[in-house]
């Protein structure tokens, strides 16, 4: 550890995005990210905050509100203040779950700089170079500061060696920092530890920010092996969005680290209560009713199977759907049915056996996702009686025959035999040639449906990421299946519906009164 007498600076990013998509299925609407704004600011120990990116601008959509305006509203005050901001980019696919075109890449690094995004945080879920140096690029000529990411597991393939020739490589491509991004929590705190003494031995101007999950239990030891390593900033999250499935709390983890002899920054806790207060509102708002319970809690089990907190919401929602098709099935057998919690264990028992079978990719978005269906389909397909890996879709086997980038394992025999049995061919080359460019369509689309191009281009690019959802939010429809959602949600938590107003304004905003 540093000499006591030096004090180290360690720094604090709070990642208000992903405590929520962590949590659940939505975001804030922009008048609660401007209330908010101000409070974390007053909070006085964050010198970044994660605004945007990853899945929150398409949900900002999925309940009828422009994206572009929430980001500009969220991050104004924080530039104000003198605070970076900062986004997650998933490289090859940018904003959403599959690849985009290169010219879209490109468009929204200039769109997010414009509209007040600093920091580009760049990840490919198979940490493939390829996916990432271009956007190293694009973002740097717009004026972001490229964050180059290492999704962090832990397999036979992701050892030390494998993380410190990955940052060469990435420092090499321009990268200004690099992210370890924990996004499951599995990472182990002394090999995170080296990984980041050696970086910093060989490129000590590099920034280096650690991002680590609670679910299973390391991150707060992973924190303190970091900072000893010379790490510069750590994310962290608040009450009551912290620990569970999301991230420690800046409170424990700024006391740890001042105890160890860090420099490290004050919190006005007078701020930081009305903050907890203000996010709490919001979930009695609106946003609880997407947020299951279970995401509260940590759980040893994502040890083995390595699943990402960032996915929980989605996975809860999924396993509900299919445990009462799956105990059908086992009825009709006359075999036992299973608790939800069985399902659970289950599945993940699964993924932790086909994980190696389909090429170790690391279990962020997209490829969570991925493994995680093909696990929970083959827990229907043994309910039916029929073989593994029979109801996998296009998307999983886009990845498993190369078209998202080069997996980091080799895969099992049996996969690359059912490739064949189906025609399928293998890709080596450069992911991105797959997908060509798309903007003058999407130019020419507007233009026919008579809508603006926006600010910096902003609604083009929101058009281009986001077809589907864009549409929807234009049309309205999306605003009108939001709503019956919440109500039908809000009827099964009991809530006494003569009592519960709805309205819209501008199709922008709700405004829900009990």
């Amino acid at each position: 550890m540093k000499n006591l007498q030096t004090k180290k600076e360690v720094q604090f990013s709070l990642v208000y995005r992903d405590m929520w998509q962590s949590s659940g299925k939505y975001v804030p609407r922009k008048d609660q990210l401007a209330k908010v704004a101000p409070v974390i600011i007053d909070m006085e120990c964050f010198d970044r905050v994660e605004t945007n990116g990853g899945a929150s601008e398409q949900v900002n959509l999925l309940y009828g509100e422009n994206p572009n305006v929430a980001v500009r509203t969220f991050t104004k005050p924080f530039h104000e203040a003198g605070i970076k901001t900062h986004m997650l980019d998933r490289g090859l696919n940018a904003l959403r779950m599959n690849p985009v075109p290169a010219d879209v890449r490109q468009l929204m690094y200039k769109v997010k700089h414009a509209q007040g995004t600093d920091i580009t945080r760049i990840f490919c879920g198979l940490n493939d170079p390829r996916n990432i140096i271009p956007s190293i690029k694009w973002a740097k000529k717009a004026g972001m500061t490229a964050q180059a990411t290492m999704c962090i597991t832990y397999s036979k393939v992701h050892t030390v060696d494998y993380y410190i020739n990955l940052a060469e490589q990435l420092i090499e491509g321009g990268a200004q920092e690099i992210c370890l991004k924990d996004m499951a929590g599995i990472g182990r705190p002394a090999m995170l530890g080296t990984i980041v003494a050696a970086i910093k031995e060989k490129h000590p101007d590099i920034i280096i920010q650690y991002h680590g999950h609670t679910g299973p239990g390391f991150s707060v030891a992973s924190m303190l092996e970091v900072a000893k390593a010379g790490c510069d900033v750590l994310d962290v999250a608040m009450e009551p969005l912290s620990w569970g499935k999301v991230h420690p709390d800046v409170i424990t983890i700024q006391a740890m680290l001042r105890d160890a002899g860090f420099l490290v920054k004050d919190i006005n806790m007078k701020a930081y209560m009305e903050c907890r207060s203000l996010t709490q509102s919001f979930m009695d708002d609106f946003l609880g009713y997407w947020i299951d319970p279970k995401n509260s809690l940590m759980t040893s089990l994502l040890v083995g199977c390595g699943l990402p907190g960032g996915m929980m919401g989605s996975l809860m929602a999924d396993l509900k759907g299919m445990h009462a098709a799956i105990n059908a099935n086992l009825r009709k057998k006359g075999q036992k049915e299973l608790s939800e919690d069985e399902l659970l264990v289950e599945l993940f028992d699964e993924v932790q056996r086909i994980w190696p079978m389909l090429g170790t990719p690391c279990l962020v978005t997209p490829f969570s996702q991925y493994v995680k269906n093909a696990a929970l389909m083959n827990l229907f397909s043994k309910s039916m009686g029929e073989k593994p890996f029979t109801r996998m879709d296009p998307a999983m086997w886009g990845m498993i025959l190369g078209k998202s980038g080069k997996l980091p394992g080799e895969l099992a025999p049996e996969i690359i035999e059912l490739a064949k049995e189906k025609g399928f061919e293998f890709y080596t080359g450069d992911p991105q040639a797959l997908y060509p460019d798309e903007l003058p369509k999407f130019e020419k689309m507007m233009k026919e449906e008579g809508w603006e191009r926006g600010k910096d281009d902003e609604e083009l690019f929101e058009f281009a990421m986001h077809e589907k959802q864009y549409r929807e939010y234009k049309s309205g429809q999306a605003k009108d299946q939001f709503i019956k959602d919440l109500t039908e949600r809000m009827q099964k938590a009991g809530k006494d519906m003569s009592k519960v107003h709805v309205t819209w304004q501008g199709g922008l905003r709700t405004n829900i009164e009990y």
